[in-house]
């Protein structure tokens, strides 16, 4: 993947990307970042990504040195930093060309991941989010908890599990009696709390913890 060389904007080292991520959207740059981690810096390493931005919105991510695309350059590149950041402009109608290439397509991370990934500031992720175009089918952010609540065929399975799970942890403590079925499914009833026996009936007087004998075994009324 060749990106056409662009015009420097500016070239400096910073301890925190999200102030480069920030300022290039406030800016709503199309170009593309050349990052590089404080290993290439002080140990003469070779990791350094490439990050096309559209208005500002991360786009494609791709690591020359070792080939690693998309969200896998990125990982290569998190690091506590510095970063050395070179900002480059490029004219929209050149980029698009890299963009609609057939490669593309493996290069191109959600747009506010490299923020996440990079920076770690969510408020700047959630702007970024906002500010990616409608036809960006990535620019939602997922909802780890509502993506599994909407997974009716999972739950099904885990609470079907859970019950056959405790069922046999009541055989294995001779607790078959007390397992509640229906809603509550999987509980036990604790120690020392009584559960209805089946086919009991609202007439019938519970033996409780504090009952010193049975109710059938009371003497009747004086």
């Amino acid at each position: 993947m060749e990106v056409p060389r662009g015009t420097l904007v500016r070239s400096r080292v910073v301890s925190d990307l999200a102030v480069t991520f920030e300022s290039v959207l406030d800016e709503a740059l199309t170009g593309y970042l050349v990052l590089e981690p404080q290993d290439a810096l002080l140990l003469d390493g070779e990791t350094r990504a490439v990050l096309t931005v559209e208005d500002g919105v991360p786009t494609l991510a791709y690591d020359p040195a070792s080939d690693a695309d998309g969200e896998a350059a990125l990982t290569d590149l998190a690091s506590p930093g510095p970063y050395r950041v070179e900002v480059y402009e490029l004219d929209a109608a050149a980029l698009a060309e890299a963009h609609d290439a057939p490669e593309a397509a493996e290069l191109r991370v959600p747009p506010a991941l490299p923020v996440e990934r990079l920076a770690g500031d969510e408020r700047l992720a959630a702007r970024t989010r906002e500010a990616a175009p409608d036809d960006r089918t990535d620019a939602v952010a997922a909802d780890p908890v509502e993506a599994f609540l909407a997974d009716g065929e999972t739950i099904d399975r885990i609470r079907e599990e859970a019950r056959a799970e405790a069922r046999e942890r009541a055989a294995e403590w001779g607790l078959d009696d007390q397992l509640v079925d229906g809603e509550g499914d999987g509980e036990v009833g604790a120690p020392g709390q009584p559960t209805d026996a089946p086919g009991a009936t609202p007439e019938e007087e519970p033996f409780g913890p504090g009952d010193a004998v049975p109710p059938e075994q009371r003497d009747g009324d004086d």
